[in-house]
């Protein structure tokens, strides 16, 4: 048996990337979301800013787990 060990190298170099990726997105998405109840305490603050990347960021990370589940399950193909 031979193992293309620069192929596997290559798949957990991006999987990792793409995991890390994704933390930060989702942290993004909690910080959206903390601006908007900080927002919420201050009298005359607006919110719309940290609601829109809660939403972004929120709905970055839906799509790649969507993705993943897309190439994960053969009768989606």
């Amino acid at each position: 048996m031979h193992l293309d060990w620069t192929a596997l190298g290559q798949v957990g170099a991006v999987s990792v990337g793409v995991t890390v990726a994704v933390v930060v997105v989702f942290a993004f998405g909690v910080l959206g979301l903390a601006r908007l109840e900080g927002a919420r305490e201050q009298p005359g603050a607006t919110s719309a800013f940290g609601l829109t990347q809660a939403a972004l960021c929120f709905l970055a990370c839906a799509a790649v787990v969507a993705y993943g589940i897309y190439l994960i399950v053969p009768q989606f193909h």
